[in-house]
């Protein structure tokens, strides 16, 4: 009987699971979206800030839909993708998060944000490292929020946090302080097939999911380096051997692995 008991408990959790690597990786999918369309379309000055930050990023919060919507009593909520960068440039599997807040204040309508915020310091990252994280709460951790233009940027270039949002809707702005970090355990275990932390997956890069290797590839392409201009090389010297072939330099860059497990 127990026995019997337990493959039921255990039939009835399958498409629990199921259900949540399902809704795991559509929100990849969907930050995958998100980073291509806030890095190519939309105000130039806006799309050359982020691009800029993004090559000095420790890591990338992607939240590719925050609904908020308010009468009078206002909240706003979504999910959240977050990987990090090691110091070959290789970014790592993505850790799940919700966001949600609440305001009281004379408010009516409704916004749909995308939002990627990223995260310019260790200190922030290990911040984010806990199963909760309010934004603006903590002092040493500074929180900037870009709009369209350079001044933004500049003003906000010492903030452990740059937040860069696209709205459409009847709000005007966007207020990420207040806003709560909460861990979605549930989404790691079911994406993963075990139970492992966001350090874990962002810092130790202990696991990895083929399904998210098309956002590494997206923030490993819009957030390389510029290419420097390649110098004009001087005309040869003759040779005193004839027919043998003129020397050059050779250069190779290896380009960081997108798919495989790091160890």
């Amino acid at each position: 009987m127990r026995a019997l008991l337990a493959a039921l408990l255990l039939l009835a959790a399958l498409p629990a699971r199921a259900d949540d690597r399902g809704e795991a990786q559509g929100l990849v999918d969907r930050s995958t979206l998100t980073v291509q369309e806030l890095l190519t379309t939309g105000d130039a000055g806006a799309i050359e800030d982020a691009r800029r930050f993004l090559r000095r990023a420790r890591a990338a919060l992607v939240c590719p839909r925050i609904f908020r919507a308010g009468f009078i009593l206002g909240g706003e909520g979504g999910g959240c993708v977050l990987v990090a960068r090691d110091a070959a440039g290789s970014w790592s599997a993505p850790a799940f998060y919700g966001m949600a807040s609440g305001s009281l204040g004379l408010q009516i309508g409704v916004q749909d944000m995308q939002v990627l915020m990223l995260v310019m310091s260790d200190r922030a990252l290990s911040a984010l490292m806990d199963s909760q994280f309010k934004l603006g709460a903590d002092a040493s951790v500074a929180v900037a929020t870009v709009g369209a233009g350079v001044e933004g940027a500049t003003a906000g270039a010492g903030a452990d946090i740059m937040a860069f949002a696209r709205s459409r809707g009847l709000f005007a702005g966007i207020a990420l302080e207040g806003s709560l970090l909460t861990a979605r355990s549930e989404l790691n275990r079911a994406y993963y097939g075990q139970d492992v932390a966001a350090r874990q997956i962002v810092v130790a890069m202990q696991v990895h999911n083929p399904g998210a290797d098309p956002l590494r590839a997206a923030l490993m392409r819009y957030g390389a380096a510029e290419a420097a201009p390649v110098p004009q090389a001087e005309p040869a010297a003759p040779r005193d051997a004839p027919g043998a072939p003129a020397a050059g330099p050779v250069q190779s860059t290896p380009l960081p692995p997108i798919a495989g497990q790091r160890r």
